[in-house]
């Protein structure tokens, strides 16, 4: 049987229609499961922090849980590698960070290319690191402490989060712009991290701001400078590295990453929500609280952020001659 032309045309144009019809349906019922959310360090650091503030979010938009999952190791390669391997179907999100841009460069052999295995869903916010010392230090300025580690060489560690965390790469970059050296000793997170810090097993951290902030407040640890290039509100009065060692600076960011060929449209939805809530009063004050900066924007505008963020890393770690131990 032969049909119309006219007809013809039509029945296809319908048949063309409904996959993307259908996928638009399957994005706008999603989630209909628990949403699990990787966290690639140790609970109670500015990566958990955030992630259970936006994952909180999340879940009273969507109507299903957000569920923190917390797989630290290889310096975030572990927690990175389990949302390359997983099913592209938006259950499986990555709380991206620093560590995602440097670990490019500190590992010869990864199994995985973040910026092509990993999609780009949104950014959370940005912020500075606080350089903080045990009271017990004697140093009151970034002058005096750079003073204090000339004249007693090779005595001074610092913690961090591990290789390659923001932390990690603000103390490289503080060491090689003071002329001064210290011993790196990386943690399984910020949380515990800090807690050598705490008890003067470590005299300085360049923390993030979220799990430092209330140790700051609370006079347990004092803090020297922020690293970003201008103050920070929440501490306003805490002078920047820069103020001293001109040019230093240090960002750390967060975001979502989803495995790469996640459905655009779950894509769109997520980041859709997620910048909501970084317009919400509520969810940006707990942020600027934290010291953080909300980072809204498309998912194109968080690629490109770790694109040059990617870049910037490298040269420090080549230059350092930084390796993953």
């Amino acid at each position: 049987m032969k049909l119309p032309r006219r007809r013809f045309l039509n029945m296809v144009a319908g048949a063309t229609a409904l996959p993307a019809a259908s996928r638009i349906a399957w994005a706008e019922a999603y989630p209909s499961r628990p949403v699990h959310l990787i966290v690639f360090f140790a609970a109670g650091g500015g990566n958990d922090i955030v992630a259970r503030l936006i994952g909180q979010w999340l879940s009273e938009r969507l109507g299903q849980q957000f569920v923190i999952e917390n797989r630290p190791g290889g310096g975030g390669n572990v927690g990175t590698e389990i949302v390359v391997r997983a099913a592209p179907d938006g259950y499986t999100l990555l709380l991206v960070s620093p560590p995602n841009a440097t670990n490019a460069t500190l590992y010869d052999n990864l199994s995985y290319n973040f910026i092509r295995d990993i999609a780009p869903v949104a950014g959370i916010s940005h912020e500075p690191n606080v350089m903080v010392v045990h009271p017990s230090l004697p140093a009151n300025t970034v002058p005096e402490f750079i003073a204090y580690a000339k004249a007693n060489p090779s005595t001074i560690n610092y913690a961090s989060a591990g290789i390659g965390s923001s932390q990690h790469m603000a103390g490289e970059l503080f060491k090689m712009m003071a002329g001064i050296n210290m011993v790196h000793v990386p943690y399984r997170g910020s949380a515990p991290a800090l807690t050598s810090v705490l008890g003067a097993q470590v005299q300085v951290m360049f923390a993030s701001m979220p799990s430092s902030i209330g140790y700051v407040r609370a006079s347990q640890l004092r803090a020297l400078a922020v690293t970003t290039a201008t103050r920070s509100d929440t501490l306003p009065d805490i002078p920047t590295v820069g103020d001293f060692l001109p040019g230093f600076e240090a960002s750390p960011f967060y975001g979502v990453g989803a495995p790469k060929n996640t459905p655009p449209e779950i894509v769109e939805r997520l980041n859709k929500e997620i910048n909501a809530g970084l317009s919400d009063s509520n969810l940006k004050a707990r942020l600027t609280d934290l010291g953080g900066t909300a980072l809204p924007g498309s998912p194109a505008e968080f690629g490109k952020l770790i694109a040059n963020e990617t870049e910037k890393w490298a040269k420090v770690i080549k230059f350092a001659n930084i390796k993953a131990e």
